[in-house]
C-alpha cells in the first residue's frame, strides 16, 4: 500500500440491488458480499447467519468483521492497495440502506486506511 500519497478517492456505499444506478454514474462497485464478492472484503457465512439469527449482536459482528479485515489487509496487501488507488468506488452488499451492514464498517475502514496512507477520502454517501 505504498505510493498512494497525494491520491484522492470518493467513497460511496450502495445496496447491490441498485447497481444500475452506480453503473449509470460510472462508479465501479466493490462487491463485498459473502455470496458473490471478494472474500478479502466479505464477512463469513457464520458471521452473516449469526447476526441475522440474533446469535451475534451487532457489536460482536463488528468486532469479528474488523478482525477479519485486519487479517485480510495483512494477507492481501496488493488487493487493498488496488482498492485505495480507485478514484471513486461504491462499497456494495445486499443489505437495504439504513440497516446494520458491514459495507458501512468497510467504508469506515477504507476511509481510515486512506488517511493513514495520505489519500484524501471524500465520503460520497449511500447511492439510493
Amino acid at each position: 500500500i505504498s505510493q498512494l500519497k497525494g491520491r484522492n478517492m470518493i467513497l460511496h456505499t450502495i445496496q447491490m440491488a441498485k447497481w444500475r444506478k452506480a453503473k449509470a454514474l460510472g462508479i465501479p462497485l466493490l462487491d463485498t458480499t459473502v455470496k458473490t464478492g471478494e472474500s478479502c472484503f466479505a464477512p463469513t457465512w457464520d458471521m452473516v447467519h449469526g447476526v441475522k439469527s440474533g446469535e451475534l449482536s451487532e457489536e460482536q459482528y463488528t468486532i469479528l468483521y474488523k478482525r477479519k479485515m485486519l487479517d485480510s489487509i495483512k494477507s492481501n496487501p496488493a488487493r487493498w492497495g488496488d482498492a485505495l488507488k480507485m478514484d471513486v468506488v461504491a462499497v456494495s452488499c445486499f443489505c437495504p440502506d439504513g440497516v446494520f451492514c458491514h459495507r458501512y464498517i468497510l467504508a469506515d475502514i477504507l476511509s481510515q486506511l486512506c488517511r493513514h496512507n495520505h489519500v484524501e477520502c471524500v465520503r460520497g454517501g449511500e447511492i439510493i
